[in-house]
């Protein structure tokens, strides 16, 4: 079965850090570029950044710019995204995706709340 795990979410004070890892069983990530989103309550699902097969090529969406990173390690089929001075903006349940094949597959989310 093709799945995404993502796990690492949690509660942080603004200016904490997380990493928040996405794990694929099924099959192979490395052949497939990966990408983070995020939803907060009541608003839409967003783009946070991404990450091409390689991993030498990455973006991010301006609001986390300079504080997110997202990388790969292929011999752990796992896509990582590292975040910092996190601010209580960030607060949404972050998800990975990647399109395989023809499967827009998506994991069932980590939450991530901010807050003092």
């Amino acid at each position: 079965q093709l799945q995404l795990v993502e796990s690492g979410g949690g509660l942080v004070q603004p200016g904490g850090s997380l990493r928040l890892s996405c794990a694929a069983s099924g099959f192979a990530l490395e052949y497939w570029a990966i990408g983070w989103f995020r939803q907060a309550p009541g608003k839409e699902r967003e783009g946070v950044s991404c990450i091409n097969i390689s991993g030498d090529s990455t973006n991010y969406a301006t609001s986390v710019k300079g504080r997110f990173t997202i990388s790969r390690d292929n011999a752990k089929n796992t896509v990582y995204l590292q975040m910092n001075d996190l601010k209580p903006e960030d607060t949404a349940v972050y998800y990975c995706n990647t399109v395989y094949r023809t499967q827009n597959l998506w994991g069932q989310g980590t939450q991530v709340t901010v807050s003092s």
